[in-house]
């Protein structure tokens, strides 16, 4: 088995309640020191593959997003995490945890994530990439859209507000702010036959996830008591 196949198998029991516990006690902390919100969770589906698709103001985003389901969600995260292997890459990798080269267009990665899905499992895609600042969502990558056409599941896009404010990029110390989760409705599977029409059909994916995660970063920014400037 692969490096790449590897991190893309289900979870093993012991991994599986390894992340129950270390979710629990994650989303018990945020709900304390950060006062978090979270509506329409209910978008969340309860099975099968999907690609949850948050804002990224903050370190706290992959903590936070934990607080939308119980189920083991898979993350991308930079590679230098499982350098050397051992005790920690163990760690990364029962919570969810799958590598990618960062500053890179990792196609493999982008391979695994399919591969993730169509094993049934979850998946969190940040679109914008690394961890952006300010109240406007900008250009989004098209990896969440690349992937949903190869693998027909849904798109959750979540906004997260008041991350930021409680740890932004370049902070030691984490404020206890007010945070807010909005779940967004999922958008359906990408129908487009033939290559052409299949990247025509990804840009527009994109565009259309950028449209709805800035509505909802706004609303979640608004419930954390940070509104963001009218645009």
């Amino acid at each position: 088995m692969s490096e790449r196949s590897e991190h893309a198998r289900a979870g093993t029991r012991g991994e599986l309640a390894f992340y129950a516990v270390i979710r629990a006690l994650l989303v018990g902390l945020c709900t304390v020191w950060f006062r978090v919100s979270a509506r329409d969770r209910h978008h969340v589906p309860a099975e099968g593959p999907f690609i949850l698709a948050p804002v990224h103001r903050s370190n706290l985003d992959f903590a936070l997003v934990l607080i939308c389901t119980r189920r083991r969600m898979r993350y991308l995260a930079k590679d230098s995490l499982w350098k050397g292997g051992g005790f920690w890459a163990k760690v990364f990798t029962a919570l969810g945890g799958i590598p990618v080269a960062r500053g890179s267009a990792d196609r493999e990665a982008l391979r695994t994530c399919v591969e993730v899905l169509e094993a049934g499992e979850p998946l969190v895609m940040f679109p914008e990439g690394t961890r952006q600042f300010g109240p406007v969502i900008e250009e989004l990558f098209d990896g969440p859209a690349f992937v949903q056409s190869r693998t027909g599941v849904p798109i959750v896009p979540v906004g997260i507000g008041g991350s930021e404010a409680a740890m932004p990029k370049g902070a030691k110390v984490i404020k206890p702010k007010k945070v807010s989760v909005v779940v967004g409705e999922p958008l359906d599977a990408i129908d487009a036959d033939g290559p052409k029409a299949r990247r025509a059909a990804v840009h527009t994916r994109t565009a259309e996830l950028h449209e709805v995660l800035q509505d909802l970063f706004d609303q979640a920014q608004q419930a954390a008591g940070s509104p963001n400037p009218p645009s």
